[in-house]
């Protein structure tokens, strides 16, 4: 029964679920474990991982595993495996194990048993906890004890502890490595056992002479065994001790090129293009020509495909490097062969060709990567090539509906479109033969190419019109059946002709894709082109797909969601109809978009739920209400120069008062109110970003076009003398990845220009410049809005779980502390992925940022210091295996009850803070220490007793 009581305390819970206390499903484990069931015995061992994996913290950890080291001690040998798999699926949380000599000493008592299975377990048991323990002699010593073991498992586990102990130890490392080099060596030594040692000499890089002596022994041994796993053998620990030690690289890429060119055998040459292509990945500075000829020469000449693919699978690895730069650059004669008659160049070319689906595909990965990176004048007919071998590529694999075919096809058009970024002379005929090769490609085919053409009229939107005749013609007769390859294929050309289309849709298209998706379209599919659309900006289609949507979902909460959508594109699309110069029409634009955002923000409320509480979404919408009064508020600002002109004494005022403001009259004060507004609104918007650290590359086009604003009626009329455009003059030339951006950044650049003209010829304020400021307005309301990715969907899932101890009894009880005493406070936290952890950025830090203030004071009522009343700390932790722990010590000296607050934020690569959270806080209640309090009561005591009366005999 307390097994199926804890397998459902483990079992994954829903985020937000109330969680069961960790003892609770310990205690029910550990009756498991005191089962007189072997059975039972062993399921409750193996449940520990998912008791890790939900109590990630080190109090529970500690206590589990000292339980497990119990059951390995007591256990039979069964138990003792079971124990040891738990231990290393549970590897990134050992270093959690607070008694480790208690745990160490539980494990090593069994290494003294008379059973050589036992003893094998527990070797291995501690060549899995080698992380944690690197130095510890007794451990050193039974490992080389069991070298010498005559059972073949004992041996075979002291190999693996060895190996271990050997990557974590130096020591270790340095003392072994002699009796590992006299056992390889020895005659006695069965074959078998020594391709088992050897490689435990990988690991021996922790000193130059350590690597050295290590590298001649495998010198000696490939020389002297030649026999195919030999050689393989000692190769593959050749090539893993260079690429740790680094300084042997050069001289290993020789040896495996020399083998690769001379030895005869497959096997052998298949292991040295594995670890070539390792040595390609660690270190392709470190290949120069020589060695790329070589390769190439190599691969010209062999006659086996599976032998040519692995050597193209190095090349094409390399030429995305440095090392083609170094090919072409230290040519001898540069100027008299072509770069057309380079070795390199005509194994891809002929590869391009090749009969093999897996080697033309890295034909066209060299050729493309060679085209891109050397430009030359030989290089327009290299670009022909690649193109044409590009496009053979495609004919022969968009009618081929197996997986290597989908593979190699997603691999040549994801190689197109890299070489038309940099070269986008060649978009125009690369877009009419993907266009052509639509008609005559499988659904699956047909899906891949859509999503290159996507990324093509993306970087260039002046291809979309053309593109648009031909997707609509076969969007009418894509699909004719519900398959999942047909509901994708839907998706996927709604998408690129929305991009094609650049956000207006004209009413045939709509027509043309409604009745598709009437026909044969599920409403998932619908969803994801709605979703599709309002990305791109599309929002009447979107608004019409919502409306359509919306009773065909089985929850409340679903219809809300919907339902807010359809609001949010009815919004934008109100915005859609502003003209130039119409500022009246503008107003009530805004003032019909607001209505529509208002019921959409209701919807969106009761849409979420505690699992899903729509945090990004909510705030993202409110910044957008904010965005549009904020620009209704401008224009009614501008509008009242008209209606209350600056006084006919507004100069004489200005020079009395010697405030130069006073000369624009009521309209400066105004649009000082509004300049603070977007400032405010552009800091709100960083804020959002900031605490959106699993969102994809999201625009901030929202924050600068708040910040441009701002800039602009500073620079117009509150302050034209000291306005600088400076500082956003290279706004237009920023790389954008969507068309909303480059938009953006079109009226950013336009309106910049006009604020800046404007500036030097007119003085503030006229008609001018409050006319310039509306256009400006009207500009940015002309864009339509992106709902970006994370407004839909999560693809990354980053949290941080703390622990702070000490901790109180119950929520609501303070700890207590003595004032003269500081309090240390450990604090300690998991970092928590989803499915794809690190998709958009990583974690390098977590930055832990400790204050405390005072709440209610308790002593004397006397003037306080201000720097005694709170303790404000700020440290910067890196996790391992997702875990980080560190200390503050905090002062209390003032009686009373304090809160202490300890917030987390994220460091990315970049050195980006990010601000997630979470935010813990706990109470802590200063308590005046018992010397204090008695030499306070005895002066108190003292001062209360009465003075002795003075009498006439008192003197005698």
């Amino acid at each position: 029964m307390s097994l199926s009581t804890a397998r459902s305390f483990l079992s994954e819970a829903c985020y937000g679920e109330q969680e069961l206390d960790a003892n609770s499903a310990l205690m029910e484990l550990d009756k498991g474990l005191r089962s007189v069931k072997l059975g039972e015995q062993c399921e409750a061992v193996v449940l520990f991982p998912k008791l890790f994996q939900k109590y990630p913290f080190p109090i529970l950890i500690n206590s589990a595993f000292l339980k497990l080291a119990d059951i390995f001690r007591l256990g039979n040998n069964f138990l003792r495996l079971c124990v040891l798999k738990v231990t290393q699926q549970s590897e990134k949380h050992l270093e959690k194990i607070l008694n480790v000599d208690e745990f160490v000493k539980r494990v090593f008592s069994v290494i003294h048993s008379n059973d050589p299975v036992a003893r094998a377990i527990t070797l291995r048991m501690l060549g899995s906890l080698a992380s944690i323990i690197p130095e510890r002699k007794n451990a050193h010593h039974s490992i080389r004890q069991s070298l010498d073991s005559h059972d073949n498992v004992e041996v075979e586990a002291a190999i693996f502890a060895a190996a271990s102990f050997s990557a974590q130890s130096k020591d270790f490392a340095a003392g072994i490595c002699n009796k590992v080099s006299e056992m390889i060596q020895g005659l006695d030594t069965p074959v078998e056992l020594k391709l088992k040692l050897i490689p435990m000499l990988q690991h021996m890089h922790h000193e130059a002479s350590l690597a050295s002596s290590s590298r001649e022994l495998l010198q000696h041994l490939v020389n002297s065994y030649p026999s195919t796993p030999m050689v393989i053998v000692t190769l593959h620990t050749f090539t893993q001790l260079a690429a740790s030690s680094l300084i042997d690289i050069p001289k290993q890429l020789q040896l495996l090129l020399q083998y690769l060119k001379d030895d005869p055998r497959k096997a052998v040459k298949r292991l040295a293009i594995n670890d070539l292509k390792l040595l390609a990945k660690k270190a392709p500075h470190l290949w120069i020509r020589e060695n790329t000829q070589t390769l190439c020469e190599c691969a010209l000449t062999s006659p086996y495909n599976s032998l040519k693919l692995g050597m193209l699978a190095v090349l094409s690895t390399l030429s995305g490097t440095i090392a083609i730069k170094q090919y072409f650059n230290n040519m001898p004669g540069t100027s008299s062969v072509p770069l057309r008659l380079t070795d390199l160049v005509k194994l891809a070319q002929e590869c391009c060709y090749h009969s093999n689906l897996a080697v033309a595909a890295h034909g066209i990965i060299v050729l493309s990567n060679i085209a891109i990176s050397c430009p030359e004048k030989d290089i327009v007919q290299l670009e022909q090539d690649t193109v044409l071998g590009v496009e053979s590529l495609l004919m022969l694999c968009s009618q081929d509906n197996s997986p290597s075919a989908q593979a190699t096809l997603k691999t040549a058009l994801t190689s197109l479109v890299k070489l038309l970024k940099s070269r986008p002379h060649l978009s125009q005929s690369a877009v009419d033969f993907l266009l052509g090769q639509l008609h005559l490609s499988c659904d699956s085919s047909r899906v891949l190419m859509c999503h290159a053409l996507a990324a093509i009229a993306t970087h260039l939107p002046v291809l979309g019109d053309g593109m648009l005749g031909d997707l609509v013609d076969l969007y009418r007769v894509a699909s004719q059946s519900s398959t999942d390859k047909q509901q994708e294929l839907l998706v996927s050309l709604a998408t690129v002709i929305f991009v094609a289309s650049q956000s207006s849709l004209s009413a045939e298209v709509k027509t043309v894709i409604k009745q598709q998706l009437e026909n044969v379209a599920n409403g998932w599919t619908v969803y994801r082109i709605a979703r599709q659309a309002s990305r791109m900006g599309c929002h009447e289609f979107s608004s019409e797909l919502y409306q359509s949507l919306r009773t065909r979902v089985a929850s409340e909460h679903f219809y809300f969601w919907l339902n807010s959508l359809k609001e949010f594109s009815q919004a934008e699309q109100c915005l859609s109809h502003v003209e130039d110069g119409d500022y009246s029409g503008a107003m009530t634009a805004i003032a019909e978009a607001l209505r529509s955002y208002q019921k959409g923000i209701a919807s969106l409320t009761a849409a979420s739920t505690p699992l899903s509480p729509l945090t990004f979404q909510c705030e993202f919408i409110k910044l957008r209400i904010d965005t549009l009064q904020a620009l209704s508020q401008l224009i009614c600002t501008c509008n009242s120069l008209k209606t209350s002109p600056p006084p006919a004494i507004a100069t004489t005022i200005a020079l009395t008062s010697g405030n130069d403001l006073q000369r624009c009259g009521r309209i400066a004060m105004q649009m000082k109110v509004c300049m603070d507004e977007f400032r405010s609104l552009a800091a709100r918007y960083a804020d959002l970003h900031q605490s959106s650290f699993d969102a994809d590359y999201a625009t901030l086009s929202q924050q600068q076009s708040c910040l441009l604003v701002s800039h602009v009626i500073e620079a117009l009329i509150l302050d034209p003398q000291a306005a600088s455009f400076q500082e956003y003059g290279t706004v237009g030339s920023v790389q954008t990845e969507s068309e909303y951006e480059r938009r953006m950044m079109s009226v950013f650049s336009h309106v910049l220009e006009e604020a800046e003209g404007l500036t030097k010829k007119h003085p503030p304020v006229s008609c001018l410049h409050t006319g310039c400021l509306c256009d400006a307005v009207i500009a940015l309301l002309k864009v339509p809005l992106s709902f970006q990715r994370y407004f839909f969907q999560k693809l990354q899932s980053t949290s941080i779980k703390l622990a702070l101890s000490p901790s109180p009894r119950t929520p609501s009880e303070p700890i207590p502390v003595q004032n003269s005493q500081q309090l240390t406070l450990k604090v300690e936290g998991v970092v928590q992925h989803g499915s794809t952890p690190g998709l958009f950025r990583k974690i390098q830090s977590v930055c832990l940022n400790v204050t405390s203030v005072l709440q209610s004071k308790t002593g004397p009522d006397f003037k306080i210091p201000l720097d005694t009343k709170t303790n404000e700390i700020e440290q910067r932790v890196e996790p391992h295996n997702d875990y980080f722990s560190t200390q503050f010590l905090l002062n209390f000296s003032i009686l009373g009850t304090h809160t202490v607050t300890v917030e987390a934020s994220v460091v990315d690569e970049s050195g980006i803070e990010w601000k997630t959270g979470p935010k813990t806080t706990v109470s802590v209640k200063s308590l005046e220490d018992p010397y204090s309090q008695q030499l306070r009561h005895q002066l108190q005591q003292s001062a209360a007793q009465p003075a002795p009366q003075r009498g006439a005999y008192t003197r005698f």
